[in-house]
């Protein structure tokens, strides 16, 4: 009969334990990655969900370029018309013209942070989908929305902050060079020189080490300090392979946008001339700036898009490694994945658990015996040449099949063999009824044969006696019991 047992959900539990199929495995291992699977994976995990992921990257990005290109191009007709009824010669054309510069820095400005918030929202929503992956989850842009909403503004706080400080650092270098110039012009070129070859290393340290702010906001919900905290600290000992892994992917983005546009450039005003033999300059020069400008940055939109959503990814599985390196993340994401597997409902969310934990791991090997603890010495062990602890020395063994003579060291606290105890009297009083009996006498030992020398047999065992046959008065005995 099978045993059942009813569940407070209503199911049923069996009593003997029944097969469950294996878990799915997500887009990463749940361990510590090493650098080729950070950079493998980030490519990979396109190919996982490129309709959500792909399709709202073109078309933020599609929606970022066009509001960039219309603006501007709003911005220089109003500029050329607004000049073009001053003439040159009038005392406000400069005025005018300083006026009209401003104007196009700040919508460049303004534009610039525009673009930069919705590359922040399509990171936002990169990073929830690589986390759900990394659990064998698979989510809509309905679903990740939801899940970056609640964050959105913190996010693109964060990106205004961090655009407004590189602002100002350029800025004050920017002011200093120029001021030395004024003074100096061959010392402001020096200076110059020594500024963009300090910029860069800078520039590379503080964009690795703020690198995992945006998944630390995404994912654990933190505020715009505690984010830049947080990635000061997981960076810490992970800051190479960060910006290895960085550096690697804009390279590889980099020669590929060169490779594809330059054909483009370098046929436009070939393919002009042929679609115009006669000569047209109107039609060569429409031609070859659709040809050598339109063509290009459409394949730059694609290429850049495609780039967003890698280094997003990258920067999420940077951001994973280094909470399973540092804080045992994967141990919650494998209790995560276990629990909805056997069929639990409402489960935390992985991400914020065991934040800023500190994990060490023991070093990959085999388990060794636990060592002694400070202050014990350990056991003695027996030096070459000396036998080990309670066997005789080598010569005075006895020969096969002769039992070990009884050691000459009694145990610990106990007398030897025939000898009282010290610490209780010897009882010299009889017990009442009983005589004393005679000592026997010590049996004679037999010489031990030395190595060698030829040991005489042992001695035969007397044969066992008949049995008698006696009886109890009044019954016969009976041979045969």
């Amino acid at each position: 009969m099978e045993l059942r047992n009813t569940c407070a959900r209503g199911g049923l539990v069996t009593a003997y334990p029944t097969w469950t199929p294996a878990s799915r495995p997500g887009i990463i291992p749940l361990e510590p990655l090493s650098f080729g699977t950070v950079l493998g994976r980030s490519f990979s995990a396109l190919r996982r969900n490129p309709r959500v992921l792909l399709g709202f990257a073109l078309v933020v990005q599609a929606l970022a370029t066009l509001l960039v290109i219309a603006a501007v191009a709003a911005t220089a007709f109003w500029a050329y018309a607004r000049l073009q009824n001053v003439p040159t010669t009038s005392p406000d054309y400069d005025t005018l013209l300083a006026g009209t510069v401003a104007i196009g820095i700040i919508v460049s400005f303004v534009l610039g942070l525009v673009a930069a918030a919705l590359q922040t929202i399509v990171q936002a929503v990169v990073v929830t989908d690589v986390a759900r992956g990394a659990v064998a989850e698979r989510a809509t842009l309905g679903e990740l929305w939801r899940q970056v909403k609640p964050v959105a503004w913190r996010l693109i706080g964060y990106t205004l902050l961090i655009t407004l400080a590189m602002l100002l650092g350029v800025g004050i270098v920017a002011g200093v060079v120029i001021g030395v110039s004024t003074l100096a012009p061959v010392a402001g070129i020096i200076l110059t020189i020594l500024a963009v070859i300090g910029a860069i290393p800078l520039v590379l340290w503080l964009s690795t080490k703020l690198l995992v702010a945006s998944p630390a906001i995404v994912l654990e919900h933190a505020t715009i300090r505690q984010a830049i905290a947080r990635s000061w600290r997981l960076s810490r000992r992970r800051f190479w392979p960060m910006l290895g892994v960085v550096v690697l992917i804009q390279v590889i983005f980099g020669v590929a946008a060169q490779v594809v546009t330059l054909p483009f450039t370098l046929l436009g005003g070939f393919i002009g001339s042929v679609i115009a033999p006669t000569g047209d300059p109107d039609t060569q020069m429409i031609v070859s700036l659709v040809v050598s400008l339109a063509l290009p940055e459409i394949v730059s939109l694609l290429i850049g898009s495609v780039a967003a959503v890698v280094q997003a990814t990258a920067s999420s599985l940077l951001y994973i490694d280094a909470r399973m390196r540092k804080e045992g993340l994967d141990l919650d994401l494998l209790a995560y994945v276990e629990r909805r597997d056997a069929g639990a409902s409402e489960l935390p969310d992985p991400y914020t658990q065991h934040i800023g934990r500190e994990l060490v791991r023991s070093p990959l090997g085999y388990p060794s015996y636990p060592s002694q603890p400070s202050g014990q010495p350990p056991y003695a062990q027996p030096t070459y040449g000396q036998q080990p602890y309670g066997q005789p020395p080598y010569g005075q063994q006895p020969p096969y099949g002769q039992p070990y003579p009884p050691s000459g060291q009694p145990p610990y606290g106990q007398p030897p063999y025939g000898q009282p105890s010290s610490t209780q009297p010897p009882d010299t009083q009889p017990s009442p009824g009983t005589q004393p009996s005679a000592p026997q006498p010590p049996a004679p030992e037999r010489p031990q044969p030395r190595y060698g020398q030829y040991a005489p047999p042992p001695a035969p065992e007397p044969p066992h006696p008949a049995p008698t046959q006696w009886a109890p008065p009044g019954r016969t005995a009976d041979p045969g019991e």
